[in-house]
């Protein structure tokens, strides 16, 4: 049965290897950009939305898709991340990816 359910992971394909979640106002323009260009330099496909979605639109589907098509969730829990309702959303919406299949990875970095 352990065997089925690796091949079923490997048969699942993912648009995104990560999908990082930040408040932009704390993180942005340091760890987050260090952090993506890291990835990005590794070939590894990552997600951070303020390079797709243009800043002070909503949580969207849009959104809602980069995370389901994503492999593993990067969350930077920093000073304000909780004061944002659209970071909750995206962790709301994490963890609801990460109960539905065990493929789905998250990550916190405080």
């Amino acid at each position: 049965m352990a065997s089925t359910s690796a091949s079923s992971v490997q048969k699942c394909s993912f648009k995104y290897d990560v999908f990082i979640s930040f408040r932009g106002k704390d993180t942005r323009k340091n760890f987050v950009d260090h952090l993506y260009h890291a990835l990005h330099h590794k070939s590894i496909h990552t997600y951070k939305d303020d390079e797709r979605i243009k800043k002070g639109k909503t949580f969207s589907d849009e959104l809602i898709t980069a995370i389901h098509d994503s492999r593993f969730y990067v969350i930077v829990f920093s000073k304000n991340y909780a004061s944002s309702s659209r970071c909750l959303d995206e962790l709301v919406q994490i963890m609801e990816e990460c109960h539905k299949a065990a493929f789905h990875t998250a990550y916190p970095v405080f």
